[in-house]
């Protein structure tokens, strides 16, 4: 995939870095030069200077071919404006926008942008942590829903995903064992030590945790 990513602070350098181990060409734009220091020595990528939303700088980053456009620069003006442009004039398939505003992601969702709010996001794990110590949102960004972890003990061993999902209420997404994580099929079968991961209700997270014995 050819990625641009505007914003090479913390966020922005940790994808750069992510995609490029994994082959992907990836092109970082930020206004500050010293911000690329934060790529280290391994990334192999192209960095451009200047502003995500200059039309000349993105046709040098070769946005008329991206595959995928994320703005994730510290200023929520900046990233909606660059997400704007790579969505409406050079129509890329995919373009994700980072927004610290919770009001303003609201807002530029409903005209159509794929946006992040680090904020939600951040508050959800928070407000998981408070009431659940095994509940996390990870990257659900709701509240309704988030992911509560499961171990499997005696009384589910032998059991299938099949058996213990709750129509509606919880699912079995996936299932982390000794020798990494599977995504499991409705008839695979439990293992004791076995740690579930199941997208769960957070109105129904008293009611799966009393079928659980959590």
């Amino acid at each position: 995939m050819h990625v641009i990513i505007v914003g090479c602070g913390r966020v922005g350098s940790e994808l750069a870095k992510l995609l490029s181990a994994e082959s992907h060409d990836v092109v970082v734009v930020d206004k500050n030069p010293s911000a690329f220091d934060r790529l280290g020595g391994t990334f192999n990528g192209v960095t451009l200077t200047g502003n995500g939303f200059s039309l000349s700088l993105l046709k040098q980053a070769g946005i008329e071919k991206a595959d995928a456009f994320c703005a994730v620069t510290n200023g929520d003006n900046t990233n909606l404006v660059s997400a704007q442009v790579a969505k409406k004039i050079f129509q890329v398939s995919k373009v994700i926008a980072r927004v610290y505003d919770p009001h303003r992601a609201h807002i530029y969702k409903t005209l159509g942008l794929d946006i992040i709010s680090g904020t939600i996001l951040f508050a959800a794990m928070l407000r998981d942590k408070i009431i659940e110590s095994r509940f996390s949102s990870y990257l659900i960004e709701t509240k309704d829903l988030g992911v509560i972890e499961i171990e499997v003990k005696d009384s589910l061993a032998g059991k299938t995903v099949q058996d213990i999902n709750m129509s509606g209420e919880c699912m079995v997404v996936a299932i982390r064992r000794l020798h990494g994580v599977i995504m499991p099929e409705l008839h695979t079968t439990l293992k004791a030590r076995d740690i579930l991961m199941a997208a769960v209700k957070v109105s129904s997270l008293e009611k799966v945790k009393e079928k659980f014995g959590i």
